[in-house]
């Protein structure tokens, strides 16, 4: 092995050689040996979240006097280029890792010292003028680190989701328009209900997302409480006391985020329910897109033998031996991003559980899920958006066809024969396949004039019944 390519670090397990034009210090190279699980990095997110708290960590330390101004200022620039995009590739660490995150601070910590040292014309891994745990974490334990930095991340991510759910809402509330006046059959379980119109259902959609959106939006002043300044175990031990008051502001002007400060840093840091509200919020989203995808491939199903009363925008070849076969394969995809973040959920809860005394040890598994839910999320609903919602077209001759062949036009005969008539009426259609108009007709049950009025679809939908409650 070439000397020259290497320098020697040395930490409490002993010497290790690390490549010499590395960032990263000895404690990163034994963590990317010890844990080589996902063969994934870091997400960006998170590397630059921790970076805006090492930097506000620095400025906060320098205007308490605790750490020397020179110091402070080359640390404070070695988390701007971080932020800015560089030396992402020297955070080595795998997302999923014992120690509780350990392993990710001590590399942000690392990484931000040689940076430093360089802006000082100092040789990486000088760590007598600035050290990885003396300066750049001074003030600061993983246990607040990791845990601020990972609501941080889920912060930011949420506010993209809110901004795509918005997208979608207003896709779905221009379909809604779009399609007001299409009629179509109602279906409950699967079987002919009542008319209702396609943009009924798309007015629907559009609630539900609406719900949504309170829902995430409810979850930032939750996510935003952090236990920075907290230190260990939440009672700031070798924290100067004005750094833990100043310490979350200064995060807030960095960040530009509405972060902070916990109340009770002891629970903040034991305590991890709030990322399994969070999870439960991306859940319920997912399941709602779900259920839609589920309702827009049913209506879409065909082209011949299926209820064809939509045509989904065509986006690729759907089969390799079935010449002319097209897929619903948008709302395919959001179905299994709905069928992961499910997954993840189970995860983040056991994750959160299983916590003990004054720290959860398995932040890594919850953040690395949670992180992944969030941005499949909103992933998925921009391509559902893109790729499928805007190009919906009504087949509006088959829907309406559906519905006058429709058994589920009986209902409205209901008040003027009676349940069991109306029953009787309905079964017969069903063996003979007769219509349900020349049934009446040929029993003399009503005249035809006032039966045209009572089977009209469009009399039987009850004006203000969509957004009566809406103001």
């Amino acid at each position: 092995m070439d000397n020259t390519l290497y320098r020697v670090e040395e930490d409490s397990i002993g010497e290790k050689k690390v490549p010499k034009e590395a960032y990263y210090g000895v404690q990163s190279l034994r963590a990317k040996e010890n844990f080589n699980i996902t063969g994934q990095k870091l997400s960006s997110d998170l590397i630059n979240s921790i970076a805006e708290i090492k930097k506000a960590a620095a400025i906060t330390n320098v205007e308490v006097k605790e750490l020397d101004s020179t110091i402070g200022e080359a640390i404070i620039k070695a988390c701007d280029d971080i932020i800015n995009g560089k030396f992402h590739d020297q955070f080595i660490v795998d997302p999923i890792q014992g120690g509780a995150g350990t392993s990710t601070n001590m590399n942000a910590n690392e990484v931000i010292a040689n940076i430093a040292l360089e802006y000082l014309g100092e040789e990486k891994g000088n760590y007598k003028i600035v050290n990885p745990n003396d300066h750049v974490n001074m003030g600061q334990s993983t246990n607040d680190v990791y845990p601020s930095c990972g609501k941080i991340t889920v912060l930011k991510l949420i506010i993209k989701a809110i901004k795509k759910l918005e997208d979608l809402d207003k896709a779905l509330s221009d379909k809604a328009e779009e399609f007001s006046d299409v009629i179509k059959m109602g279906r409950t379980q699967l079987e002919d209900a009542v008319p209702i119109t396609l943009g009924q259902e798309f007015h629907a959609y559009s609630s539900a997302i609406k719900r949504d959106i309170t829902r995430f939006k409810n979850a930032l002043n939750e996510i935003k409480v952090l236990n920075l300044g907290g230190t260990a175990i939440g009672t700031g031990i070798n924290a100067d006391i004005d750094y833990v008051n100043k310490v979350v502001p200064n995060l807030s002007k960095i960040s530009g985020l509405d972060v902070v400060q916990a109340d009770d840093l002891i629970d903040s840091t034991q305590n991890l329910d709030s990322y399994v509200m969070v999870s439960g919020v991306i859940k319920s989203c997912a399941v709602s897109l779900s259920k839609m995808s589920n309702d827009l491939r049913l209506m879409n199903s065909g082209p011949r033998t299926g209820f064809g009363e939509i045509n989904l925008p065509p986006r690729q070849n759907g089969s390799s031996i079935m010449p002319g076969k097209v897929n619903p394969v948008i709302p395919e995809v959001v179905n299994q991003v709905a069928f992961n973040i499910i997954g993840n959920d189970v995860t983040i809860t056991m994750a959160a559980e299983a916590g003990q005394l004054e720290l959860n040890a398995f932040e890594p598994i919850l953040f690395h899920n949670l992180f992944e839910s969030l941005n499949t999320l909103t992933n998925a609903i921009t391509t559902f958006i893109d790729n499928c919602i805007v190009g919906i077209v009504a087949n509006r001759e088959e829907s309406r066809r559906l519905v006058d062949h429709s058994i589920g036009m009986i209902t409205a005969i209901n008040p003027y024969v009676g349940y069991d008539v109306a029953a009787k009426i309905a079964k017969e259609a069903l063996v003979t396949g007769k219509s349900i108009k020349e049934l009446i007709l040929r029993d003399n049950l009503i005249p035809e004039d006032e039966l045209d009025e009572i089977l009209d679809p469009y009399k039987m939908l009850k004006p203000g019944i969509i957004g009566k409650n809406n103001g």
